[in-house]
């Protein structure tokens, strides 16, 4: 079991970093909005690999049997992995790689604000927006969300895959 955890694991997280610096180097014009839509593209396809690792473990190293349990233990476990190695990459690119990407994250956000929001409205939403510009410039706090996203993510594909592939 641990060889398919370590394995899957790895596969996923080596898919979501080859996925984000292909999105930053080559896909990087395009807007936020499309970029974030991509983000979670990204995500999901790389958890894919959390289906394949409980598939692998059934068939090639359990004899064809897999209880909810185990399966939902091995899919969480490939889940961390990916998560931990994707809020590190984020850390990585917003503190090293990429250091203004907040000041430009959050300065398209409030133009595309100002544009549709009204004076009193859009003076709440900006120190709203300026609160959540600091938190995530602490880089514990976006590692912790980053890998919370994807652990999410990671584990309703979980909870779908292992009811799939259960087999007693």
């Amino acid at each position: 079991m641990k060889k398919s955890i370590l394995r899957y694991g790895a596969y996923g997280a080596i898919t979501i970093c080859v996925l984000f610096i292909f999105s930053w180097y080559v896909l990087g014009t395009l807007s936020l909005p499309v970029q974030e839509v991509l983000g979670y593209v990204s995500i999901v396809v790389s958890l894919s690999f959390v289906f394949f690792g409980i598939r692998h473990f059934r068939d090639k190293e359990n004899a064809g049997k897999v209880s909810f349990k185990q399966a939902l233990a091995i899919g969480l476990m490939i889940t961390l992995i990916t998560a931990f190695v994707f809020g590190l990459l984020d850390v990585f690119y917003t503190e090293v790689l990429n250091p203004g990407f907040m000041d430009q994250y959050y300065a398209e956000i409030a133009e595309n604000m100002k544009g549709t929001l009204p004076p009193d409205e859009l003076r709440v939403k900006l120190a709203e927006l300026e609160s959540q510009k600091a938190q995530f410039s602490n880089p514990l706090l976006s590692f912790a969300f980053m890998a919370m996203t994807v652990f999410l993510v990671g584990f309703i594909i979980t909870l779908i895959s292992s009811l799939i592939l259960q087999r007693k």
